[in-house]
């Protein structure tokens, strides 16, 4: 699977005290740390995110709906 550099979509719900986002499925932590994720750390998230129904190739809000 081609992913991009980062799962975020750029509507970040854990700015707002969400544990997880609501538009990327990613923790706060995994937020936080991408930047210092090793390629094998990122890979990881990536198929956990794609196994949860959170990978979508328009990059859509799938889970959680963000206010408009």
């Amino acid at each position: 699977m081609h992913t991009p550099e980062s799962p975020c979509r750029g509507f970040c719900t854990t700015a707002l005290g969400d544990d997880v986002c609501r538009s990327c499925g990613r923790t706060f932590e995994e937020v936080c740390d991408w930047i210092r994720y090793s390629e094998a750390e990122k890979e990881a998230c990536w198929k956990r995110l794609q196994e949860e129904g959170w990978i979508d190739t328009e990059r859509k809000p799938l889970k959680g709906r963000v206010a408009q």
